[in-house]
Order: structure tokens, then C-alpha cells, then sequence
């Protein structure tokens, strides 16, 4: 008669101490448990396209719907059979055949920093509240239970990095750090522009004078690295501070990061390609930065929700304060993205790079399919589009459907609970696998569930 042990049945036996195993025997068991998944992906690179982009004006749009519904742009086909897209994104069109979309994206979350924080960690927030702040109480991002659950084992390259920016409305969004994972697991933060002539990592750089033997022994780099502390109020009380440093530190030794910050060594043509803007050179950089091993990276389109010109801002356009969404999406967000998206997958497909790298692209909720009266649409958390490719999705395939004006799914609803399971069953890792919380609650890493359909 023979037992087949789950990773669930692992973990408890080894926490009852049964069948006489040891730490190493417990720890190994557990990895070659029969209900872990075959990673597809090495590494996920987290498109956030905060402040919620119209599914309607991208990759969802519905010309046959009535007016003050349809919007005023034009579809066109893609290279996927059946899927077409806005036709200001012509290169985006020819990459269609890469992707996987998923039209049925839906929760109730209709504020951006409950909405943002289920986004960013895959847990829904228990009320709707535009206050919602960081707490242990809260879980904590992909990136950190990633770092969690698989880091990268190499001491001097990062499992997860954060940049150019948090993003925050009113308040710092809740979901982007470790919460009561323990500091040690926050992603590694940059907040700088990597289209400066000047972007450098001042944290990753000794002061003048100063050894890397001087500031280990001193532990200076407390002070170069505090503007990393500062997000979470409740910092100084999270677990792994010194473990967090002491990360940091071998870090700040190593060639290997410093190169792989260092956008400079791209041919010109290259950065040019990517667009010379935050966001193009961000994409860009993650790029570099999952070849050099990095295991999750988030990009963050910008800090905040919106924007008061055409130039800068999230894609939160309801049209108040001359915030009107027409104008300002088709001489910005749209461009940019044209920009980006396509060339950041075929770099990735022609280094050989897409297969074992999961691009994620997603915002918080998608806009009513309702114009409003400041010709601009509002927030929908109700039905939305998500775009995923390579790692182990399929390609030139849409996962559900919304309904003919795009306000509910039609078919086969996904939440961001089952989106965060797909992600980490990508990456190797069993979606309910347990961890504690802060009250010392067993708790999973996902409620949601894989979504099997969209795996090649």
C-alpha cells in the first residue's frame, strides 16, 4: 500500500514531527511533493498600468454598441485571428499573436487604493476604502511572497524589484511590501527615473572615501538606504529588519547588479526603441534586469492615478480637472504604450527570453462603458481586461467575454484572486501554499485558483 503526501500533508506531518523526519528530510519532501507545479516561467515582469485603463479603448472594444458607449476610435485586426484593437496601436496589433487576453477580469472594488492593493497582492481588501492604508494586517505583494517562496538562492541579485515609483492616491497604495512576510522580503525599491541622464543607484554606490570593509563593519548603510524605510509607518516593527540590511549589503558589493542597472551599456537604438520616456526606459530595464535574474519585477506607469496635462499621470480620466480622457489618452497613454508593450515582447522573444518570462500588463479596474457627461468614462472594477504573454501562456487566445457593451463578463469571470494563482503557478509555486500572518493565523498565498485555459 503506498502513501502519496501532499505538500499539505508534508507540512503537517513535519510540524507534528511524524514519520521521524528531519529538517533537511521535511524540507526536502516538501520540495518534491507531487502536487507542486512545473514552473513555466523563471521570471514575471508586472506592467501596472495604475489608475485603471479603458478596456473599451484598448483591447476590448465593442463598435457595434450604441453611442456614448462605443467611444471614438476605430478597431482594426490583430495578427490573432478574431482579436482586434484600437487602431492607434498598429504595432501593438502585429503582436497580438503573442498574448493571451483575459476579457472577463472582474471584482467590486471601485476605489483606486482598495482597488490598486488587490491588484498588487491578489487579496480583496475588506471594504471599499479610498483610506485604506499599509498594515500587517493586510497581505503582502506578489513580489514579496515570491521572494518568500522562491527566492533566487543568489546573494547578490534581488528575487524582486520594485520601481521607478510607488503608487499612491492620497495615501501609498497598501499591497506593494511585505507586510507581515518580515521586511527581509520587501521588493528591493528604486525610486529613481531611469530616463535621467543622471539615473544612477546611490544606494548600490559607496560614499567617497569610505571602504566596503569600513561600512560593513559600521553598518552605514543603514543611512543609504533609509529612503527605502520609509513606506510602511509600521516598518520599525516588522520582522527581518537586520536581515533586510545585511541583503541589501551584498548587494551594494556586487558588479553583477550595478551592471544590470546600468542602461547606459544598451546601444542607443535600442533605449530609442523603448521610447525615451519613465516608462519606456523602465520597461527597458526590467528587460535587463530578468536576464540578469531577477525574478519579479513590478513597473509602475506612474505614481499617481492621473495627471493634469498630457505628459504625465496614470490612466484615471474622468475628465475633471481638464483631465478629459480622448485628448490626453491619444497624445500619452496610448503612445506609450504603442511604444512599449510590442517592443519590450519582441525583445524579450528575440533574446529567447519570452518563453520563461511571464509579462503581465493590467491596471486596477477598466472605465465605464457608459461616457460621462465630461466626455470620459469613470472607474469599472465590474469587467476588465488583462494582457499576459510568454511564460507558459498561450498565444493569439482571449479567455472569456464580456457582454456586448463591456460592463459584465459574459462568460468564464476571473478575479484578481485567480490571476495571482495563475502567476504563481507559472513560477513553480503551489497557489495554496500556507503561510502565517501577523496574528500568527495559517493563511494561503492565494484564494483564487489557477486559470488552467489560458496555459499553453
Amino acid at each position: 500500500m503506498s502513501l502519496e503526501l501532499t505538500r499539505r500533508s508534508i507540512l503537517s506531518a513535519g510540524g507534528m514531527g511524524m514519520f521521524g523526519l528531519t529538517m533537511p528530510r521535511w524540507l526536502q519532501a516538501l520540495e518534491n511533493a507531487p502536487d507542486k507545479p512545473l514552473a513555466r516561467a523563471k521570471s514575471v515582469i508586472f506592467l501596472f498600468q495604475w489608475g485603471g485603463p479603458s478596456h473599451l479603448e484598448t483591447f476590448d472594444m465593442k463598435p457595434d454598441a450604441p453611442e456614448g458607449v462605443r467611444g471614438f476610435h476605430k478597431p482594426m485586426k490583430s495578427s490573432a485571428d478574431g482579436i482586434w484593437v484600437n487602431s492607434l496601436l498598429p504595432k501593438t496589433a502585429k503582436i497580438m499573436d503573442k498574448v493571451t487576453l483575459i476579457r472577463s477580469m472582474t471584482h467590486t472594488m471601485k476605489n483606486h487604493n482598495s482597488a490598486g492593493y488587490y491588484a498588487l497582492s491578489g487579496h480583496s481588501p475588506a471594504t471599499d476604502d479610498q483610506r485604506l492604508k499599509e498594515s500587517l494586517e493586510l497581505y503582502p505583494s506578489y513580489s514579496s511572497v515570491v521572494d518568500k517562496m522562491a527566492p533566487t538562492g543568489d546573494t547578490e541579485i534581488p528575487t524582486a524589484v520594485t520601481y521607478p515609483s510607488l503608487v499612491s492616491d492620497g495615501f501609498i497604495t497598501p499591497g506593494q511590501q511585505a507586510s507581515f512576510l518580515g521586511k527581509f522580503h520587501d521588493p528591493f525599491l528604486v525610486l529613481r527615473d531611469p530616463n535621467s541622464p543622471s539615473f544612477s543607484l546611490p544606494e548600490l554606490s559607496l560614499p567617497k572615501g569610505v571602504s566596503f570593509e569600513r561600512l560593513a563593519a559600521r553598518r552605514g548603510l543603514q543611512q543609504l538606504i533609509d529612503q527605502q524605510s520609509h513606506l510602511l509607518d509600521s516598518s520599525a516593527e516588522a520582522r527581518g529588519l537586520d536581515s533586510y540590511y545585511e541583503k541589501a549589503l551584498n548587494m551594494l558589493h556586487s558588479d553583477r547588479v550595478r551592471r544590470a542597472f546600468d542602461l547606459s551599456q544598451e546601444p542607443q537604438q535600442v533605449r530609442d526603441a523603448y521610447g525615451r520616456t519613465t516608462y519606456g526606459q523602465s520597461c527597458l530595464l526590467a528587460r535587463r534586469l530578468v536576464e540578469a535574474g531577477v525574478k519579479f519585477v513590478t513597473v509602475n506607469f506612474a505614481p499617481g492615478i492621473g495627471g493634469q496635462s498630457t505628459t504625465e499621470g496614470g490612466w484615471d480620466t474622468h475628465g475633471f480637472n481638464n483631465t478629459r480622457m480622448f485628448p490626453i489618452i491619444e497624445k500619452f497613454h496610448l503612445p506609450i504604450t504603442e511604444q512599449t508593450l510590442p517592443t519590450l515582447l519582441n525583445d524579450l522573444e528575440d533574446r529567447g527570453l519570452l518563453k520563461e518570462t511571464l509579462v503581465v500588463w493590467v491596471g486596477e479596474f477598466g472605465r465605464t462603458p457608459k461616457i460621462n457627461s465630461n466626455v470620459s468614462r469613470d472607474h469599472w472594477p465590474q469587467c476588465y481586461t488583462a494582457l499576459l504573454a510568454g511564460g507558459g501562456v498561450k498565444r493569439g487566445y482571449v479567455h472569456g467575454a464580456s457582454d456586448r457593451h463591456g460592463e459584465y463578463p459574459a462568460e468564464k469571470p476571473v478575479k484578481p484572486d485567480d490571476l495571482a494563482a495563475t502567476m504563481y503557478h507559472l513560477l513553480g509555486i503551489a497557489h495554496d501554499t500556507e503561510v502565517k500572518d501577523a496574528a500568527g493565523r495559517v493563511v494561503p498565498i492565494s484564494s483564487g485558483r489557477p486559470v488552467h485555459e489560458v496555459i499553453a
